[in-house]
């Protein structure tokens, strides 16, 4: 029986315990695929909202960063990074006594604003009691040799980690789903953030629009010829208010199965050499916003359901 390298186990071996990742959503991120940097409307299956638990509903009125802008609520965000620091770590610590915690920013593009915004939120996460590191959720289109610069200074005294959202290797595919760049850039931010010795997490999307299970490994296989270090795998899925939700009402777009999904990610991970770790295999939403496949709703039972599968395949997850 194979032990995948879970981000778990990654981190018990290096810190001697459990570490903790406390997901982050800062108001006034965006992307440039909102904004009108390089398209409209956001990816089509972008409801970022939905994958943003911890954003208040009492933040200032709507404003949005880029590398340029100025940021007038700069203290705001400080105090609420400090605010959802201290909420999920309190829960965290009385569920499962949690003493050391990576903070996850998660929602939005979190290097998409000003050097000195992100070194402001970055120093304050890394003050907090306990944190070790920081993980970084963003695209290849938006991030610089200067941040990447400023991490690589971080990453000699903490646990620095650039999470990005590859979702496909295909042109084709990147344009369908109005990413806003095409796997040329990809290619040359990962081979860049690799030259300034950081660690990487590839995010890679399962079921995209027009895409087959054969598709997805060339994904991940470009992935890999990068040198990333680690993997994200997510299945589509629909959610209100998107322009993916548009096509599924249309009857123009079917979301993946559970059966082809579950044997897609089984072929993924055959693919991954024993040091790479494997940070998630699942995702979904359980609220009334999520469309469809229904098997995304219960994230419990997809990871039975998965755990199960591997099992079979002679993989511990």
């Amino acid at each position: 029986m194979r032990e995948i390298l879970t981000a778990g186990r990654y981190f018990r071996r290096k810190f001697g315990e459990n570490v903790y990742k406390i997901p982050i959503s800062i108001s006034g991120f965006t992307c440039p695929n909102i904004d009108g940097t390089v398209a409209r409307g956001g990816c089509v299956f972008c409801e970022n909202e939905s994958f943003s638990p911890n954003l208040e509903h009492n933040q200032p009125k709507r404003f949005f960063l880029n590398p340029t802008s100025e940021n007038p609520y700069l203290a705001f965000q400080l105090i609420q990074l400090e605010a959802q620091y201290k909420k999920t770590k309190k829960v965290l610590a009385k569920k499962f006594g949690a003493q050391k915690f990576i903070i996850y920013f998660q929602s939005f593009t979190n290097t998409y604003a000003p050097l000195t915004t992100l070194q402001a939120l970055y120093t304050k996460a890394l003050s907090f009691e306990g944190v070790v590191g920081l993980s970084i959720g963003t695209r290849t289109d938006s991030i610089n040799e200067e941040v990447l610069a400023y991490l690589a200074e971080l990453s000699t005294q903490h646990e620095i980690w650039v999470e990005y959202g590859v979702q496909s290797s295909s042109d084709e595919t990147l344009k369908r789903i109005n990413r806003g760049h095409d796997s040329g850039n990809i290619e040359r931010y990962i081979t860049l953030t690799h030259q300034y010795g950081l660690k990487m997490c590839a995010h890679v999307i399962f079921g995209l629009p027009g895409e087959t299970p054969e598709m997805a490994l060339e994904s991940v296989k470009f992935a890999l010829r990068l040198g990333v270090h680690s993997f994200k795998f997510h299945p589509l899925y629909v959610v209100k208010r998107t322009a993916l939700a548009n096509d599924f009402k249309k009857g123009e777009f079917s979301p993946i199965s559970e059966e082809c999904y579950i044997q897609t990610l089984i072929e993924a991970i055959k693919l991954l050499p024993e040091e790479v770790m494997l940070q998630r295999v699942s995702a979904g939403i359980e609220d009334e916003t999520l469309l469809s496949p229904a098997w995304c709703y219960t994230k419990h039972q997809q990871m039975f359901n998965i755990r199960q599968a591997l099992k079979k395949e002679g993989f511990m997850y």
